[in-house]
C-alpha cells in the first residue's frame, strides 16, 4: 500500500469516528433538574426520577445527561431557571408549582414536566388538565381535597383544640388556593386558623415562637419545596420542641420526627413523571399530554413523637394509617 493511500485511510477513519462521536453526542438528551432545597433533602426525589428513567431504557452518559440546579432561595431558583434555558436543555423537570413558576418565567418553548404540582390549572400553568395547551405538563395532586382531609385528621388527634396555626410559603404559586381550602376546612371544623408565613429556612424558628405566643394548639404545614426539601428535619424538631401537634404534607417530615402527614407518595409520582419526559424526548408535545392526577394518598403517623407529646392517637386513626413509625 502506498503511503499516501495509507495516510488517506487514516484521515478518513478519523473523520468517520469524529462523525460518529458527534452523532452520539447529538443523540444524548439533556434534562435540566430544577429544585428548591438542599442536596440531602432532594436526594430521594432525584433517585426516584433516575429510577423511572432507567426503567424506560435511559442511562446517564449514554443517552441522557442531567443538569442539576438546586437553589437555596426563590431568587437563586429564578437564576438557575434562566441558566437551564440558556443551556438549551431538552426538558426541564420542575417538581412542584414553585419550580414550575420559575421555569415558566424564562421559557414558553422548552418543555417543563412536574411531578407534584398542587394546582396547575388554578395557577394558570396549564389551560386544562386534559389539554395543557402550552409547554408544561405532568402529575398533580388534588390540593384542595388534600388540605381539607389533612385538617380533619389533625382535628381527630386534638379534638379539643380551637386554634390552629398554618405554616405556609407565600411565594408558592399555589399558596392562595391552598390557604382558601384550609380556611374553609377550619371553619367547617369550628377552629380558628391563623397563618404564619415563611419565606426561607431562617423563618422557621420565628414562626413557631410566634405560634406559641399566639397560643396555637395544633399546626398544619402547607406542602411546598421549602417545607419539604429544605431541612425537613428542622420543622419536625421545632414542632416537637414547642410541643405542637403538627400535620405535615410529606412523609419526609414525619420520618424526621414529625407527628403525622397526609399526602400522595411523592417518590412514586416523581418516578412516574419520567413517562412524560420519555414521551417528550420521543417527539410528543407537552401541550397535548394530559395532566395526570394522583389518586392514592397515605396517612403516616409517628407514634414515638405522639408519645413524646403526650398524645393518644385514636385507635380508629391508627387502624387507617398506611404507615406507623414506632
Amino acid at each position: 500500500m502506498r503511503r499516501r493511500d495509507f495516510v488517506g485511510g487514516l484521515i478518513g477513519a478519523a473523520a468517520w469516528q469524529a462523525t460518529v462521536r458527534a452523532e452520539e453526542r447529538a443523540s444524548i438528551k439533556r434534562i435540566g433538574y430544577l429544585g428548591l432545597g438542599t442536596p440531602a433533602g432532594s436526594a430521594t426525589r432525584i433517585a426516584a426520577l433516575r429510577a423511572g428513567l432507567n426503567s424506560l431504557g435511559y442511562i446517564e452518559g449514554k443517552n441522557i445527561v442531567f443538569e442539576f440546579r438546586l437553589a437555596n432561595t426563590p431568587e437563586e431558583l429564578q437564576q438557575y431557571a434562566f441558566q437551564l434555558v440558556a443551556l438549551n436543555v431538552d426538558v426541564i423537570f420542575a417538581t412542584s408549582s414553585t419550580e414550575v413558576g420559575a421555569a415558566k418565567k424564562e421559557t414558553n418553548t422548552v418543555p417543563i414536566v412536574f411531578a407534584t404540582h398542587a394546582d396547575p390549572v388554578g395557577t394558570s400553568h396549564v389551560a386544562t388538565l386534559a389539554q395543557p395547551g402550552g409547554n408544561i405538563t405532568g402529575i398533580s395532586v388534588l390540593q384542595s381535597e388534600l388540605t381539607t382531609k389533612a385538617l380533619e385528621l389533625l382535628k381527630e388527634v386534638v379534638p379539643q383544640a380551637t386554634r390552629f396555626g398554618a405554616v405556609s410559603s407565600p411565594t408558592v404559586p399555589s399558596h392562595e388556593h391552598t390557604m382558601r381550602a384550609a380556611e374553609a376546612a377550619a371553619e367547617k371544623l369550628g377552629v380558628a386558623l391563623q397563618q404564619f408565613p415563611v419565606h426561607r429556612v431562617e423563618d422557621f424558628q420565628a414562626a413557631f415562637v410566634k405560634m406559641v405566643q399566639a397560643r396555637i394548639e395544633a399546626v398544619f404545614v402547607a406542602t411546598s419545596s421549602l417545607t419539604v426539601r429544605s431541612h425537613p428535619e428542622l420543622l419536625a424538631q421545632l414542632a416537637l420542641k414547642h410541643r405542637l401537634p403538627t400535620m405535615f404534607g410529606a412523609r419526609d417530615n414525619v420520618v424526621a420526627s414529625g407527628l403525622m402527614s397526609y399526602s400522595p407518595n411523592h417518590l412514586e409520582l416523581t418516578r412516574r413523571s419520567a413517562i412524560y419526559i420519555d414521551k417528550i424526548i420521543k417527539g410528543a408535545k407537552a401541550s397535548e399530554l394530559a395532566v395526570e392526577q394522583a389518586s392514592q394518598y397515605q396517612l403516616i403517623i409517628n407514634l414515638k413523637t405522639a408519645n413524646a407529646l403526650g398524645l393518644t392517637i385514636p385507635p380508629s386513626l391508627l387502624a387507617r394509617a398506611d404507615e406507623v413509625i414506632e
